[in-house]
C-alpha cells in the first residue's frame, strides 16, 4: 500500500531532513509544497528526491502567508498524485502509529483492511522550558522531552485519509479535519508529536513579524501567532508539563484547550 505525506514548508531547514527520514522509516513517501523558503529547506529536501521524496513544487508567497491557498493545493494534489492514503503534515510534526510495534504504513494498512477511510491524531505539543530553554539543534527530539496534550475540540486532527474518487476538503477547517462524503473514522487515534518551537529565539524567527492573509484573520485563523511579539514569548516551567522517555508513554488524557502562551502562569 502506498502512503504519501503532503508537506508544506517555509524556512524549515531545522526540521525537514528529520521529518523526511522519519516518514521514510515508517514506509511513507513525501511530496513537498514549499512556500518560497529563503533558507536551506529546498536544498536539504532535494537530497531525498528519488529516495522517498516524490517531488518539490514552489507555491508563491508574495510576502504574505496564504494558508488557504496551500491547503487548496494539497486538496488538488490528493486527486492528482498516485497513492492509496494521504497524510496532511507540517515539517515540525512527527506522526506516529497507535503503538510502536507497527510502522505508519502498517497501521494505515490495518485501518484500510477494516474498511475505515480517515484517521484522527492525538496531538502532543513539545516546548522548551525555563529549566532547559534551548533545543535548536538536530538532536532536539532526544533533548526536548516536556510536552502537553493539546485538543481544543473533541475532534481535533483528522489528517490521514484514503484516496477518494471525489474531491476532499482541507481548507474549510484550516487543515485540521479532512472532509468528504461517506467518512468512516477509525476508532483508535494515532499520535502526533508537534515541536511548536525549539527556543525563544527560534520562536521569534518563526512567528514574529509574519504577515498573514487578512481574509484568514477575519475568519479567526492563526490566533496568537498573528500578534506574537518577542517580549511575549515566555517559557513554561517543567512542573506545568508532562515528561516522556519514549513514544509509548505519551499521555493524551486531560488535554489542554489552549497553547502555552494563553495559560495563566507567568
Amino acid at each position: 500500500m502506498r502512503v504519501l505525506a503532503l508537506i508544506a514548508t517555509y524556512n524549515e531547514e531545522r526540521f525537514i531532513g528529520g521529518c523526511l527520514e522519519h516518514l521514510f522509516a515508517h514506509g511513507v513517501e513525501a511530496y513537498l509544497c514549499d512556500n518560497q523558503s529563503t533558507d536551506r529547506t529546498v536544498e536539504i529536501a532535494a537530497r531525498y528526491l528519488g529516495a522517498g521524496l516524490r517531488g518539490i513544487e514552489e507555491i508563491p508567497r508574495d510576502g504574505t502567508f496564504h494558508w488557504r491557498r496551500i491547503l487548496r493545493r494539497k486538496e488538488a494534489l490528493a486527486a492528482e498524485l498516485d497513492a492509496d492514503w494521504f497524510l496532511h503534515l507540517d515539517a515540525d510534526e512527527v506522526p506516529l502509529p497507535p503503538q510502536s510495534d507497527q510502522t505508519l504504513a502498517e497501521a494505515l494498512a490495518e485501518v484500510d483492511a477494516y474498511g475505515y477511510n480517515v484517521v484522527e491524531f492525538s496531538e502532543f505539543t513539545f516546548v522548551p522550558t525555563r529549566e532547559a530553554p534551548s533545543h535548536d539543534h538536530p538532536d532536539f527530539r532526544r533533548t526536548m522531552r516536556w510536552y502537553y496534550p493539546f485538543a481544543p475540540t473533541s475532534l481535533h486532527l483528522v489528517r490521514a485519509w484514503k484516496r477518494q474518487d471525489q474531491s476532499v476538503d482541507l481548507a474549510t477547517t484550516g487543515g485540521h479535519i479532512v472532509s468528504f462524503h461517506a467518512w468512516r473514522l477509525w476508532p483508535r487515534r494515532f499520535r502526533l508529536r508537534h515541536y511548536i518551537f525549539l527556543s525563544r529565539e527560534q520562536a521569534a524567527r518563526k512567528y514574529v513579524g509574519k504577515v498573514y492573509d487578512p481574509e484568514e484573520l477575519r475568519d479567526g485563523w492563526h490566533g496568537w501567532r498573528s500578534t506574537l511579539t518577542a517580549e511575549a514569548i515566555r517559557l513554561p516551567s517543567q512542573a506545568e508539563l508532562r515528561t516522556t522517555c519514549s513514544d509509548d508513554d505519551l499521555d493524551p488524557s486531560s488535554p489542554r484547550k489552549t497553547h502555552w502562551l494563553l495559560w495563566n502562569g507567568t
